[in-house]
C-alpha cells in the first residue's frame, strides 16, 4: 500500500467513523434485540500470504458450528431478516473501518481471501494481493450479483466449493489483477462512488468479462 493510498483510507475513516457512531449503536442494539447474540461476526482472512487478521463484520446468519467456506444455496436458509436488509445495503460491512484503521484493509481493493483458498492457489493470490484487500473493488461491482447468482444454485457446501474454486476465484482474479495496473487515488474514488450508486464507470464497464458465466 502506498503512502497516499495509506493516508486517504486513515483521513477518510476518521472523518466516516463519528458520524457512523450512532448508526453503528442503532444496528447493533437491532440485531441484539432481534436475533441475539454475537452482534458481529469475525473471521480470519488473509491480507497477504502468510498474513492473516481478523475481519469484523455485523453478524447476518445463524450461528453454526464448524462453519467455513463461501455462502452459497446451501447457506441461504440460515440468512436472518435483519441480516438479508444489511447484505443488501452493504451495512453489514460498516465494522470494517476496524480494519481499515488498522491497515489490515483499504477502502478499495480484492475482497480479503479465506486462508484455504490462498494456500489452494498461491502463485495467483500471491499476485492478487500485492494489492491492500479493500471492503469494495472492481471485481466487487463488476461480479458480486452474478457470483451471488452462480451460488445461489449450490445445494451443499460441497458443490458451492467446487463451484466457487471453478468459476469465481479465477474471474475475480482476472478483474483483481485489471485494478492492480490502473489505481490509484482517483480511481479508488470512482470505484467508491460506483459502490455507493451500483452502477460500474463507464470505462470499467467497457473491461468487463464478456460473459460471467462462461
Amino acid at each position: 500500500m502506498t503512502p497516499a493510498k495509506r493516508a486517504f483510507d486513515l483521513v477518510l475513516a476518521l472523518v466516516l467513523a463519528f458520524p457512523l457512531v450512532p448508526l453503528v449503536a442503532g444496528i447493533s442494539l437491532w440485531i441484539l434485540i432481534r436475533e441475539g447474540r454475537p452482534v458481529f461476526y469475525v473471521a480470519e482472512r488473509m491480507k497477504a500470504p502468510g498474513q492473516p487478521f481478523m475481519l469484523w463484520k455485523f453478524r447476518t446468519m445463524t450461528v453454526a458450528k464448524n462453519d467455513s467456506g463461501v455462502s452459497g444455496g446451501d447457506k441461504a436458509g440460515r440468512i436472518t431478516p435483519t441480516g438479508r436488509f444489511l447484505r443488501r445495503t452493504r451495512l453489514d460491512e460498516i465494522p470494517q473501518l476496524f480494519n481499515i484503521l488498522r491497515g489490515d484493509i483499504s477502502f478499495v481493493g480484492p475482497r480479503p481471501p479465506l486462508r484455504r483458498y490462498v494456500e489452494r492457489f498461491p502463485a495467483l493470490y500471491a499476485e492478487v494481493l500485492k494489492s491492500r484487500p479493500g471492503v469494495t473493488g472492481l471485481a466487487t461491482l463488476a461480479y458480486h450479483r452474478t457470483e451471488e447468482r452462480i451460488l445461489a444454485r449450490c445445494r451443499t457446501p460441497e458443490e458451492t466449493e467446487a463451484v466457487y474454486t471453478r468459476r469465481c476465484v479465477p474471474t475475480k482474479a482476472r478483474l483483481d489483477l485489471i485494478y492492480a495496473r490502473n489505481r490509484n487515488v482517483c480511481y479508488d474514488l470512482r470505484l467508491m462512488v460506483a459502490t455507493v450508486f451500483h452502477r460500474l464507470p463507464l470505462r470499467t464497464a467497457r473491461r468487463r468479462q464478456p460473459s460471467a458465466d462462461g
